[in-house]
């Protein structure tokens, strides 16, 4: 049976039910084709969908932008009289909780500023030898992620026809942030300030979407540690203006005593611990983000035809941006790459593209000039620590003598002299006590003297260098006038002793060799603090390497490796 029927009139062939347009070209009588887009959603397919969307009714409602901005820096009245505080194991960010859920929609808390902010960025002229480095372990930097595009108003032109159906495509998504740890790297130093990826390509005529935005790629050491941190402008005016307030005051203060209010979000639903940090989009309002071309807003709005069809679209709005929530979050505690990343971790996602006004073309709407806007992206800033891995990390005062044990014991060069601070960054070396043996790492820090904590001197900035180890090695000089004392002071200075009781504890007396009858009686002071903590202690001269194979037996105990 012969399907093809023959149009005069329109010159048009239908085919096994497919209408193709011939058009005749006057000049050679060539004859050519030109299909009809088929593959757009038809009148029918977009009322099914709208219908979905109007009878679907989402159990619980996303916010919309009545959503408080997580850069307040102010403390808001709590809406409970007990107040819950909770502590990071890792981390130690410490917060209040100040609501749950049901009575709010996320956790919100209460904490300090001093927890997303670090003060070495708000310091002028702070370690400046240290920052003309080649080394670099930390780093806050700004990320955002891409616009999504535009959906287009378009109409399907063809000879004999003035105005087809809509074509409208729509727009790219937009490109998002990703960050991967590999091997090879062992500073931050080639990270950039920015990091912004692409927007997202608007839709096109002919059904044609967007193309989507280009991702960036971060890439890291293994070992860095992100966490979620505020814009250090936002955190400096602060500052400034506390310090106005207050007639002066220290820095490290005014943070610790300053509070911000994040809205966070626990493991599951209706959950009161909070675990992931909440971050919001500054995008248009469901049932908004409408682009019109020849009549207006107001024109549409005053129609039912188009306040029925709002109405629908208001519900995908609604699921669009409860996805987005859902996917808008970042672990509080941070984000811990101690290990090669097989795949990129997404750190912002980029905006959805807009609809293309092919979407709305039903029964009752012949020519929908209107698409929607794409979806904005999101930026925050990031602060990225990196924590070197190392088994052991040297602890000690200033010219205690860890960059010359250090240098004894591996092949490490770190630099060596008579005054204090020869030590500027972390220097790692490797120890090897056999062919056969286990080798492990060491860690050499700048050193650390009394009120530390308080950011004097070097400060604690390089502590996190040695967080990871599982034993910490404290180097005392036998030198000192009361080595028992400078003990003290760095199990004080790096947490107490509920901190030092997590780890394995060296004591090494360095420099036995001066003036050996007063040196004797130091040592014995110090082997009996380290027998009540039960901690292993050794005396060397680590200048005349006495002693020292005693030291590497022991450290290699301390390390787990024997």
């Amino acid at each position: 049976m012969d399907t093809r029927r023959k149009s005069i009139r329109t010159g048009a062939i239908v085919m096994l039910g497919r209408p193709i347009f011939r058009r005749i070209s006057r000049v050679n009588r060539c004859r050519f084709f030109s299909d009809v887009p088929d593959n757009a959603p038809g009148a029918i397919d977009n009322e099914i969908w709208l219908q979905e969307l109007a009878s679907s009714r989402s159990k619980q409602k996303a916010p919309t932008a009545a959503v408080e901005s997580t850069q307040n820096l102010s403390i808001k009245e709590e809406k409970k009289t007990s107040v819950q505080p909770m502590k990071g194991l890792r981390n130690k960010i410490t917060f209040n909780i100040i609501s749950t859920p049901p009575d709010t929609q996320y956790i919100e808390i209460k904490s300090p500023l001093s927890n997303f902010t670090k003060l070495s960025y708000l310091q002028k002229n702070k370690n400046i030898r240290v920052q003309q480095s080649n080394f670099v372990d930390l780093r806050i930097i700004k990320c955002a992620s891409g616009n999504g595009g535009d959906g287009c108003i378009s109409f399907f032109r063809d000879r004999g026809r003035a105005i087809g159906p809509p074509d409208g495509g729509d727009g790219g998504g937009g490109g998002s942030v990703y960050v991967q740890a590999i091997e090879g790297i062992n500073s931050l130093s080639k990270l950039q300030t920015t990091y912004i990826a692409d927007n997202g390509s608007n839709g096109t005529s002919a059904q044609a979407d967007g193309s989507k935005g280009k991702d960036v790629m971060i890439t890291v050491p293994v070992g860095t540690v992100v966490t979620w941190c505020l814009d250090p402008k936002v955190v400096r005016e602060h500052v400034d203006q506390k310090i106005k307030e207050q007639g002066g005051g220290s820095l490290r203060t005014i943070l610790d005593t300053s509070n911000i209010i994040l809205n966070c979000t626990g493991r599951f639903y209706m959950d009161q611990k909070p675990n992931r940090i909440q971050m919001f989009r500054e995008s248009y309002e469901p049932g908004k983000g409408w682009i019109f071309k020849g009549k207006d807003e107001e024109y549409h709005l005053s129609k039912d035809w188009f306040q029925d069809l709002s109405k629908n679209v208001t519900e995908y709005d609604h699921n669009l941006l409860q996805t987005e929530l859902e996917s808008d979050r970042f672990p509080l505690y941070g984000l811990d790459l101690s290990k090669p990343t097989e795949k990129p971790i997404c750190l912002l996602k980029g905006g959805k593209g807009g609809l293309g006004n092919m979407h709305f073309l039903t029964s009752l709407i012949r020519n929908p000039r209107f698409c929607k806007e794409g979806r904005s992206g999101l930026q925050q800033h990031f602060m990225f620590e990196l924590k070197s891995i190392a088994d052991l990390g040297l602890v000690g005062l200033p010219n205690a003598g860890k960059s010359t044990i250090l240098n004894q014991i591996s092949n490490a060069t770190p630099r060596v002299g008579h005054w204090e601070f020869t030590t500027l960054h972390p220097t790692i070396g490797t120890i090897s006590l056999g062919i056969d043996k286990p080798k492990f790492t060491v860690a050499d820090i700048p050193g650390i003297i009394k009120d530390a904590s308080q950011d004097k001197g070097m400060g604690l900035e390089f502590l996190r260098h040695i967080e990871r180890s599982k034993g910490w090695v404290f180097v005392i000089s036998l030198e000192k006038d009361d080595p028992s004392q400078d003990l003290q002071i760095l199990i004080e200075e790096v947490g107490g002793k509920e901190v030092v009781s997590l780890k394995n504890i060296l004591v090494v007396c360095n420099k036995a060799d001066i003036d050996e009858k007063s040196t004797f009686k130091k040592y014995q002071k110090i082997q009996a603090q380290c027998q009540e903590n039960n901690w292993d202690v050794v005396p060397i001269s680590a200048l005349k390497g006495e002693n020292i194979d005693v030291l590497l037996h022991k450290m290699a105990q301390c390390a787990g490796k024997l």
